[in-house]
This record gives structure tokens, sequence and C-alpha cells, in this order.
């Protein structure tokens, strides 16, 4: 399957992706970062998956219930058509995927084939059945329940069912997760009782609408905007708030490449972007949660804050690779856990401080406990702003002065000194005021190359960036500075092909890695922002109707895109690329959205 040939299905607290034909290929228990039990996706088949579809050759045409997470897929054969309808149960104690089929037309020949794997894709478990319609996998500390109204056989340690489904039956199944040194609180589904199944289904449907219901922007791209809402909604770990960057790993940036990498963790970086996505479209209380995520994940000293962190606030999610799976498309290695979070990059401080200035102006409360760890961060930019990073793209390569990073700098100095002069808070402005000029001039005399006409990847360098577009966005210079216009007028020609942005040209080894990349959607999104500041509406919507064609048929983004190839590339679905989306389209609307605000700030 292609990468945009999955949908999403979850609770708030993991995810599953389910394929077109039917197939359920990566799915972790019980939470976002756990283990897979299903890694087909970045395997093969005996690394786990669960497949549910017509036997014979069938078409396809799926879509969400409107506003929820709860996804139809209509089959259609030459004998008749059935409806596979899947999702996670919201409010059970332990994680459930539910599967419904149901009869439209005619008849159809059903097959069900389970391989359970646990740690990803390592581990057979021991299956024992518990009566005639339920088995239980046991493996170490994981256990799974697997209960279906069809009736299943063992074979070649995989969980096998064909059955014909006529006009008007319905069949259900569901596979529950649970600690295996415990009773599960529901032990089996009540697959007999349809009274029960309804009542799961209406609370699913009625925790998604009734989350949607305080969307409040009522634009022209509405759909796309709610839809990926919730998407970011699916995304977010409901006991602490975190939002991880997508629910899986090692999705490939480059088919058959080495640039796999683990997003199931939550990033500083992207803590602006969600802020005003959710602030600027009516979910105030997802916003405050987001913040106060933040807030207990950075606590301690600043030297020591990570660029990204786990669900729970975790500093540590030491990265390691699984030699046993062949990776999507043979792109190895897959690994787990994220070695970017012992980076140095220096840019998180001014995102951070940014936030948490958005969250006072937004009336979210000043929060002043953390205004002490604010003014330590502060305090320790001014003193570090000088040291090479490893940037915003997170490059494996030597460290340098990335312009971004300084302008991150300036935004941290910057929103100090504005936090002082609107709340009045207490800090040393008069000194913050001074350090920040001083990076102000380093960025204008280092950052900006006169010979190329633009603002470049690092002090000194000829290679573009598209990161350097944020610099109007930040309020860093206006849109229409001449140095702003001729940056922008380069990274279209240089970095841009087909309507699409690079990050920059790998080219140039700076990351250190081998191989090439797709385009990033962020990056294209905060150019129709860039334009929005301009006064170039019709160029920026144009822009974002071209972008607006890349969503799968159920509204879902990837992290990069090939245009030659016409396919989604990395993680799956990306957070930012879903947030990046909502920003542009409130900016559009005309209405002062991220881009304003923040350029203003």
């Amino acid at each position: 399957m292609r990468i945009e040939d999955y949908a999403l299905i979850g609770d708030c607290n993991t995810a599953a992706l389910v394929s077109r034909d039917g197939s359920i290929d990566w799915l972790c228990f019980p939470a976002f970062d756990s283990r897979a039990c299903f890694a087909k996706l970045v395997g093969h088949e005996d690394n786990g998956f669960w497949r549910l579809a017509p036997s014979t050759s069938f078409k396809v045409d799926r879509a969400y219930e409107e506003d929820t997470l709860i996804l139809t897929t209509d089959y259609s054969t030459s004998s008749g058509s059935v409806r596979v309808t899947d999702f996670m149960d919201v409010e059970s104690a332990d994680p459930r995927v539910i599967r419904k089929i149901e009869g439209v037309e005619g008849e159809v020949s059903m097959a069900s084939e389970l391989v359970l794997r646990f740690d990803y894709g390592s581990i057979v478990p021991w299956v024992t059945r518990q009566d005639e319609n339920t088995l239980m996998a046991v493996a170490g500390p994981d256990a799974v329940l697997f209960s279906s109204s069809f009736p299943t056989r063992g074979e070649n340690l995989r969980t096998k069912s064909e059955f014909v489904v006529r006009d008007g039956e319905t069949h259900i199944a569901t596979l529950t997760y649970y600690e295996s040194h415990r009773t599960p609180d529901q032990p089996k589904f009540e697959l007999a009782k349809p009274a029960a199944f309804s009542q799961v289904v209406q609370t699913t449907e009625a925790f998604w609408r009734s989350w949607i219901k305080s969307c409040s922007y009522e634009g022209p791209y509405a759909n796309v905007v709610r839809r990926s809402l919730l998407t970011l909604k699916a995304l977010t770990f409901r006991p602490t708030g975190g939002i991880v960057a997508a629910p899986t790993s090692s999705l490939p940036e480059e088919l058959g490449g080495e640039r796999n990498w683990d997003y199931r963790y939550c990033w500083l970086r992207d803590a602006t972007f969600t802020l005003y996505s959710f602030l600027t479209t009516g979910f105030t209380s997802e916003a405050d949660q987001w913040r106060r995520w933040l807030v207990r994940a950075v606590a301690g000293t600043p030297s020591q804050v990570n660029i990204l962190y786990g669900l729970r606030g975790e500093r540590r999610v030491p990265e390691a690779e699984l030699p046993w799976l062949d990776g999507y498309e043979s792109s190895k290695p897959v690994r787990t856990g994220n070695a970017a979070y012992s980076q140095r990059q220096l840019d998180i401080f001014g995102e951070l401080l940014d936030t948490l200035q958005l969250a006072r102006t937004s009336g979210l409360g000043n929060f002043e406990a953390a205004w002490d760890l604010q003014r330590e961060m502060i305090e320790f930019v001014a003193a570090t702003w000088r040291e090479p990073d490893h940037g915003i793209w997170e490059i494996r390569g030597d460290k340098q002065h990335f312009t971004h990073s300084k302008a991150m700098a300036w935004v941290a100095m910057d929103r100090g000194v504005k936090a002082v002069e609107r709340f009045k808070l207490d800090g040393d402005v008069d000194r913050w005021r001074t350090v920040r000029d001083e990076i102000r001039r380093e960025i204008l005399e280092h950052g900006y190359n006169t010979e190329v006409g633009a603002f470049t990847q690092y002090f000194g360098s000829k290679d573009l960036d598209a990161s350097v577009i944020q610099l109007a966005v930040l309020g860093f210079l206006p849109a229409n500075d001449p140095r702003m216009q001729s940056t922008i007028q380069n990274i279209e020609s240089e970095l841009m092909e087909n309507g699409l942005l690079k990050r920059y040209r790998t080219e140039n080894k700076v990351d250190g890695l081998k191989g090439s990349e797709g385009r990033f959607l962020a990056c294209t999104f905060w150019l129709v922002d860039y334009h929005v500041l301009a006064g170039n509406y019709e160029k920026a919507k144009r822009l974002f109707e071209q972008l607006l064609a890349l969503p799968n048929d159920v509204g879902l983004l990837s992290e990069e895109y090939d245009p030659q190839l016409r396919r989604q590339l990395g993680n799956f679905p990306q957070a930012l690329s879903h947030i990046a989306l909502i920003n542009s389209a409130v900016n559009l609307s005309r209405q002062k959205g991220s881009a304003h605000h923040r350029s203003e700030s």
C-alpha cells in the first residue's frame, strides 16, 4: 500500500492505520509510543496485521462518518456489496479496535486474517481459545483478546476465517488489549447484543462530534480545517495533553533511503503553531492543556531542556534500530526512539517563549508560577546565542550558526522584553533589549548574503533554506522589506518544484545524511502565510488550493510529498502538516490569524 492508502482510527491514547484493502498494518497498544503488535507497515506479513475484506476482487469507496474518526469502507464485488466500519472505542478502560461488517446487497464472501506479533513484530504470542467466540494471545507483559461473531481457526500461527455476508446480515469483531498480569475490565465484547454495540457507536460518535462543535472557523475551507482539527485531536495523548508529531515510526522521507525517524513524541518546536491552530479555531481548553503540558515537560534547568519529549514528559527517548524489520518499501533502518532529543537546538527557546507569551495575550492566564523558569531561559539564551547548534531540521552533521536559530534567539529575547513591558513582570529588561538588538545586527550582517540576495541557511553560507521564510512571520522584518522579498524570490526559484518547497538542498551534505527527500509540506504552507502578510492574497490562495489537492481520500497528510512519484512520504498523518494547513486557512480568511499575530507581537 502507498502511504496515502491508509486511514487513521484512534482513541486519543493510541492509533491504528487501516489500508484501503482492509488491513490494519500498524497498531501500538496501549499508547502511541508502545511497542507495535501490528508492524507490517514497516516490515512484512509475519510482523503482524489484521486484514478483513472480501475474498474476491472488489472496488473500494471509503470515508469518515461526518465529524468523527469512524471509518466506513464500502466494498463492491460481482456478487454484492458490504460495508466495514472501523473505529476505536473512546471510552473503553482497555484500548479496543472494533470492526463491523454489514451486508448491503447480494452476498459477499469475506476473509479475516489476524497475525499478532508483539514487540514490533518480533514475538509470537501464545494463543488459547476462551470460548467459541474469543481467543486470548499472551506474550510477556502484553495480552490481547480477539472476539468475533464469525468462526475462526488457527493455521500456521495465524487466526483465519472465511464466511459469507448477505444483505441485512451483520458481524462484529473486536481486538482488546490489556496487561497480561491482570484480568481485563471487560473480558469480551458483547457480540450477541446489538444494543451494546449500538451504544458504543453512539458514544464514540458523540465524543468526536461534541469536540468539533467548538470549531469557530467558518471560512471557505471549513471541511478540510475540521478534518485537520479532528486529526490533531486524534494525535493528542489524552492523559497528559501531549501531541505526537505522528503515530508512526520510520516511514521514509525517500523511498529506499535512510531518512527514517520515530515521530511518536512531542516536539517543542511545534508548540507555537499548535497553540495558534487551537486558539484561532475556538479550542481554548485544548490550547491551555497543551500549554500546561509544555510547562511541566520543560521544568528544570534551561541547559537541560530537550527539543522533544515523551508523551508523559519523558526526557530520554534513546534511539535504536530494529534489524528484523525490512522497512517500508525496503527503507532501512527502522528506528524506535529519536536521538535528536539530546541535540542542541537554540530555536526551541524562542518557540517556547513565543508560545507562553501568546498564552498570556490570549487570556489563558498568566500562569505566573512559570515566569521564573521563563526568565531563566531568557538568561540562558542571552549567554549562549553565539554558539552553533543543530538547527530546526535536526541535522546529524556538524553544528552551524543557522540563521533561523539566531532569529529564534532574537524571538526569545523579544518576547521576554514584551512580557515585562506589557504584563509588568520582573526581569532585566534593559539588558535583554541590548542583547536582542545585538542578535538582530548579527543576523542582518551575517545571515543575509548580498551576493545571493537572500537570507541563507547559516552565517557565511550561500545555500538557501525554507526556514528563513519565518523571519517575516516572527516579526523580525516586515514581509515587504526588500531583503525579505528578494529572499522569497530566491527560495521560490531555487527550492520550489511543482509548486512545493524543499526544506534545503540535501546535496550540500549539511545534514550528514545520504540521499534526498520529498517536499516538506509545512514549508509551502509557511510560504502561503508569507504571501498573506505581503498582501499577495491571490497568489497565497492559489498556492494553498494547490496544496489542498494533496490530502488523501479521507483528508490526511503526511510530512512530505514527492511530486515526481506523486506520492506522500514520511510519517503519517503528520501533525505539523495539518497544523500548518489550519493556520494558513485562518490566515487566508483575512481575519487576524497566526501570521498577523506573530508578526505584530
